[in-house]
């Protein structure tokens, strides 16, 4: 009896042995298949494979649209209410009246808040690129808010022309009235503004590791499957950049609020796995949105602009300035660009709308040239994205029909 029942505990043991390597194998093909699809689509750019990266561009644009308009047909009446309240600012912008000079200051203040909240979500979200906007809009913004105050010797800046155009007052200032509070202030609305863009971009992936986790559905993005991964191999974590991630998921699942408000308040390129992590364990939306308002808009934009304002404050500026002057040999060449470039801010500031000088300073036209480049860049990166997701969308539909054969 005994024997029998010895002989019958080890084929059972070997079919679970052979079940465990079949699921390990199975594993195994299924990240194969999964890293080889994502190299497939890596490599469809406008640099290697044109023709097809803008025909899928244009395919995935004409998804998207479809998409888009569908779903606004679903939420129709909120559509409408927009439609309906639009229509009767219309009627009021229209119109003559004393209510006109509220009506202008609202739409001047709408534009100007709309214009750095949209430049927000662009550097979180970006269509999956990401378009560095404070280095390209709101740093230079500061600086140059910076140098104009202590140039004017007041942050008093007639409107119009500003924001276009910064041009000090008529009357002047004293320069010792200017302090870094002052400035803050001036650019207060702009950076926070900037601040609930970025934490706004954030919500997608906070969305998208909810719902999948609700639904139990395998999600269409990489970043989520990257999660699971490496949720999976957590105990064999060794190389610094999945410790790092593993330490921001650990924050925020344990912590709390706080952990993710002090994820939010720090330069972090690694947020985008907190709103994942956020997501995917459940944790509630005013919770999330709310430390990521706060440390984004608040905590981390005022030391953002401390430190532009800092930088370029005016005897720091001119100490850079003497230092570069101080290099051997190349010293004096380098110094005389930069020592030109700001007497024509210096210029421009006191003597609106004069002609520019006929000898354009290069480095202004080199600062130019840098932003076209990654403005450039962004567009194409968007367009490469584009055409990676349609070729991800018809690997999927390859995948099911090869599942149902």
């Amino acid at each position: 009896m005994a024997a029998n029942g010895a002989s019958c505990e080890q084929p059972q043991k070997r079919a679970g042995a052979k079940d465990k390597l079949n699921g390990k194998s199975a594993d195994l093909s299924l990240r194969e298949r999964r890293q080889k699809d994502k190299e497939e689509r890596l490599s469809l750019v406008l640099w290697r494979r044109p023709v097809t990266t803008l025909h899928y561009f244009l395919l995935e644009t004409l998804l998207k649209l479809k998409e888009w308009t569908f779903k606004l047909w679903q939420r129709r009446g909120i559509v409408f209410l927009c439609l309906v309240l639009c229509s009767l600012f219309s009627i009021a912008y229209s119109t003559e009246g004393e209510h006109q000079q509220y009506v202008q200051y609202l739409e001047k203040k709408f534009l100007w808040c709309a214009y750095w909240v949209g430049l927000g979500i662009l550097s979180s979200v970006g269509l999956g690129t990401g378009l560095h906007t404070f280095l390209l809009y709101l740093g230079p913004h500061i600086a140059s808010v910076t140098l104009a105050a202590y140039e004017c010797g007041s942050t008093d800046f007639p409107e119009p022309p500003y924001p276009d155009q910064i041009v000090c007052p008529e009357d002047g200032g004293m320069e010792d009235t200017i302090s870094l509070f002052s400035i803050m202030s001036k650019v207060r609305l702009e950076a926070c503004m900037w601040g609930a863009g970025t934490a706004i971009g954030e919500l997608p992936p906070y969305f998208m590791a909810r719902a999948a986790r609700q639904s139990g559905a395998d999600p269409d993005d990489e970043d989520y499957e990257e999660f699971e991964e490496m949720l999976e191999q957590a105990e064999g974590a060794q190389d610094f950049v999945t410790r790092a991630k593993l330490g921001v998921q650990h924050m925020v699942q344990k912590v709390g609020f706080f952990g993710i408000l002090a994820c939010a308040s720090i330069p972090n390129p690694l947020f985008d796995l907190a709103g994942i992590t956020c997501g995917h364990f459940l944790v509630p939306f005013w919770t999330f949105f709310g430390a990521t308002l706060i440390g984004k808009a608040i905590i981390k934009m005022h030391i953002q602009k401390l430190f532009v304002i800092i930088t370029f404050s005016k005897h720091i500026v001119e100490q850079m300035v003497s230092l570069i002057g101080s290099v051997p040999k190349l010293g004096p060449s380098l110094q005389k660009p930069f020592r030109q470039y700001l007497e024509a801010q210096r210029n421009k500031l006191h003597h609106a709308g004069g002609s520019a000088p006929a000898d354009e300073n290069w480095l202004s036209w080199v600062f130019e040239k840098v932003v076209l480049v990654m403005v450039c860049y962004f567009v194409i990166s968007i367009v490469n994205s584009m055409a990676q997701s349609y070729a991800k969308r018809l690997q999927q539909l390859r995948h099911s029909e090869e599942k149902t054969k």
